[in-house]
């Protein structure tokens, strides 16, 4: 099996459009991968939408609408906006349920009334339903389209059933089991029937310990239960227990990048974006920065009230002046290990916030353990490198003892915040992201130089 060049593809795609060779470009792209098409689409959108417009017209019916699944919300508003009612319809009606939805949260208003307007009544109805449960939820992420038996049925008949109505489903491996009032009574799998005899009945091969979500369970969660139980797909159920959906592992992918990237961006202080970096504005990019930004330059204030309180000592012992990055740069390095740490574990599971006196008792351990490692190695780093080699006559031993002792106590209270914040922010309902590098570096800068210039107070009696 050999690699294949996709750049020279693209190329070669661009050369048919230019020359106008609309069969051959017609027919490669039949021969494509959606998700290939989509990106050279994307390309072409760049560059002219309206072509892009007219190559999608080309695309075979049985693709097209992954491949417009596929595309990025600007891209699809282009190819709405290019098509008549009829083409729409029938675009909206290939689409799963979940991919509709998706479009219609991010797509303007007026586009969105021109596609509901396209849809037929029975998709219109389905899709305004998905649209009425909470933003982010397990409800606003599944899809209808499923594989329903019932316990009654024997094998063979079950097979016949998945052949008549599985082409269009989202996945045909896992099969749910519902009651005449379509209560979730089992799980089977297409292995399952395969290796059973024809005659055999639903309901004696049907696993009844059904792992499913309700619809109002955040995404979040249900992606934990994905990793735990290591699923394809998982049931949604309504108040009421009865199968409404199925979440595929497709769209839980999906929820984990857009999840991993607002972590990312919260954590360094940005807020999140709906657009990738490269469909955004510089006005939206600065709209999401400044924010923090400010916050941030704003609370350094009481950095600077501390260094003027202290300013007499640092007249009296100049040389304390030049550590002071150091302290504060240590202490925000520790800070952001502990927190990313806690952020991560948070996020998998792997700990709750009950846990939260164990954590820190664990980070406290681990601060001793960091502070008096990087305190020795400063204390000889100071004697050597700064008093003989720089020929630095400031640096005493009590100076170097007070720089270095000072780094115990602050990695050890980086840490301890650095361990706590994202947790209490769990326990409050916020996303623990937000106590990440930024918030908590500003806040180890300057209790570092209190604690710094408090200890300085008592090795040098100033």
């Amino acid at each position: 099996m050999e690699n294949i060049d996709y750049e020279a593809i693209h190329e070669e795609l661009f050369i048919m459009l230019d020359q106008h060779m609309i069969k051959e470009l017609r027919l490669t792209l039949a021969e494509m991968n959606e998700y290939d098409i989509s990106e050279f689409l994307g390309e072409l959108w760049e560059e002219d939408q309206t072509r892009m417009g007219m190559v999608y017209r080309l695309l075979p019916k049985e693709i097209a609408a992954d491949v417009f699944a596929n595309l990025e919300v600007e891209e699809q508003e282009t190819i709405i906006n290019s098509v008549t009612d009829t083409e729409l319809a029938a675009i909206v009606e290939e689409l799963q349920v979940d991919d509709a939805v998706d479009m219609m949260e991010e797509l303007p208003a007026n586009v969105v009334k021109r596609v509901m307007r396209s849809a037929n009544p029975s998709t219109r109805a389905l899709i305004n339903q998905y649209l009425k449960y909470p933003e982010n939820s397990a409800g606003s992420i599944m899809t209808a389209e499923f594989i329903d038996l019932k316990k009654y049925m024997n094998v063979r008949e079950s097979l016949a059933r998945i052949r008549k109505i599985g082409e269009d489903r989202e996945t045909i491996y896992v099969c749910y089991v519902t009651s005449a009032k379509r209560r979730l009574e089992g799980v089977v799998t297409v292995k399952d029937l395969l290796l059973a005899d024809d005659e055999t009945i639903i309901e004696d091969i049907m696993d009844t310990n059904v792992i499913f979500a309700k619809t109002t369970d955040d995404q979040e969660e249900v992606t934990e239960q994905f990793s735990n139980y290591d699923l394809i797909a998982i049931p949604v159920v309504d108040k009421e227990g009865c199968l409404v959906g199925i979440v595929t592992v497709d769209d839980v992918i999906d929820v984990m990048e857009q999840e991993a990237t607002e972590d990312i961006e919260k954590m360094a202080g940005i807020t999140p974006s709906v657009k990738p970096y490269s469909r955004t504005s510089v006005f939206d990019i600065w709209k999401n920065r400044i924010p923090w930004l400010m916050f941030l330059m704003l609370s350094a204030t009481f950095t600077g009230m501390v260094m003027t309180h202290f300013e007499d000592a640092l007249a009296a012992q100049v040389v304390l002046a030049a550590f002071i990055p150091m302290l504060m740069g240590t202490g925000g390095n520790s800070g952001s290990q502990a927190s990313t740490a806690v952020i991560r574990s948070l996020s998998l599971g792997d700990i709750e916030p009950s846990d939260v006196l164990e954590v820190i008792w664990k980070e406290i351990r681990v601060a001793v353990l960091c502070g008096i490692s990087l305190a020795c190695i400063n204390f000889v780093k100071m004697l050597v490198v700064d008093k003989i080699l720089l020929h630095n006559s400031d640096v005493t031993i009590i100076v170097a003892a007070t720089v270095s002792l000072t780094i115990v106590f602050v990695v050890m209270f980086a840490k301890a915040v650095g361990s706590t914040l994202p947790i209490i922010a769990e326990k409050i309902g916020v996303d623990p992201a937000v106590m990440a590098s930024p918030l908590i570096s500003t806040i180890t800068d300057t209790v570092s130089l209190i604690i710094y210039f408090n200890i300085a107070r008592v090795f040098l009696h100033f």
